[in-house]
């Protein structure tokens, strides 16, 4: 094949207890990108619709991973990209590694699937550093990988993927501001008590362990954040009137998606998730702030072909 559109899914990461270690993937929100073969070696991104991003290559996270990718394959054509962006930028969905890794995702296509999709989390990973100053992988692995995922490792890279319960929803709030993943990480404490630590050690494995065991009483009372919400929490407003509502109205449990500003529930049943999107859009509502409001189910396949042209 010579193009390819493919969708490149929202992903909520950190899901309260897990900090750059834990995420999800989206399946009713994302960006849509073309990559296209070219005769002209390199990368070239010649179009971005819905943001405005940089089109210099070293300057944006879609070019960043793809160079990063062909630095380790050899290619004797070149590619060209264009960016559909639904995922606004600093929304805390994952914008910056939708970009980073549909990029890497659509070029190993084109080359006929070199790496397989867990070998080009370390690609998409450097876009997320641009991004950020971070390379972490907690949005890039659910976004190429589907369900949830687990970063157990960085550095040597390992990831584990986690399918979802049936019946597991996601309602994402936005509230129409933007916050800078570096910004949201400059608040951050540099150290942690031991007690939080625990706590928040102990969250996670109970986590993962009621996503395996489809225990979603386990998966709410884990969804419990010791170290890092109540620091974040206040730069995102009616933060706390988003997560009461989210949960008297049957959620699960909620929390900062990503750096924020959105806010996530988890819930069991679409009805419940629709019932919650509600509630939060009132709370945004009453408090005259702008949003946008996503419920989906756990997207199981991660980044999608839509087409291709030979």
């Amino acid at each position: 094949m010579n193009e390819i559109k493919i969708f490149c899914p929202a992903t909520i990461a950190n899901l309260s207890c897990g900090f750059d270690v834990l995420g999800l993937c989206l399946d009713t929100a994302g960006d849509e990108m073309i990559i296209k073969k070219s005769n002209t070696k390199g990368v070239r991104i010649n179009k971005i619709v819905g943001a405005d991003l940089p089109l210099e290559t070293e300057n944006n996270v879609a070019g960043v991973s793809l160079l990063a990718m062909l630095e380790e394959v050899e290619a004797d054509f070149g590619f060209e990209i264009e960016i559909y962006k639904n995922i606004k930028a600093g929304s805390g969905i994952g914008s910056s590694a939708a970009s980073s890794a549909g990029a890497v995702f659509g070029a190993n296509e084109l080359l006929g699937k070199p790496f397989t999709r867990k070998e080009l989390i370390k690609f998409a990973m450097q876009g997320e550093k641009l991004a950020s100053g971070n390379a972490h992988a907690d949005n890039v692995a659910p976004a190429l990988l589907g369900g949830f995922t687990l970063v157990r490792s960085s550095n040597p890279l390992d990831v584990i993927r986690i399918e979802s319960p049936e019946e597991l929803f996601a309602t994402v709030i936005h509230p129409q501001i933007e916050l800078k993943t570096s910004d949201a990480r400059s608040v951050l404490k540099k150290t942690v008590s031991l007690k939080s630590a625990i706590t928040q050690w102990g969250n996670v494995g109970g986590l993962v362990a009621g996503l395996y065991t489809k225990d979603y009483d386990l998966i709410g009372r884990s969804l419990h954040d010791e170290i890092i919400e109540p620091i974040r929490s206040l730069l995102i407003p009616g933060f706390n009137l988003i997560k009461n509502s989210a949960l008297e109205n049957g959620a699960l449990g909620a929390g900062i998606s990503g750096s924020g500003p959105s806010i996530f529930s988890l819930c069991r049943g679409n009805e419940i998730a629709q019932k919650i999107a509600a509630g939060m859009g009132k709370i945004y509502d009453d408090l005259d702030v702008p949003y946008e409001i996503h419920v989906s189910k756990i997207n199981p396949d991660g980044i999608k072909i839509i087409s291709t042209n030979p």
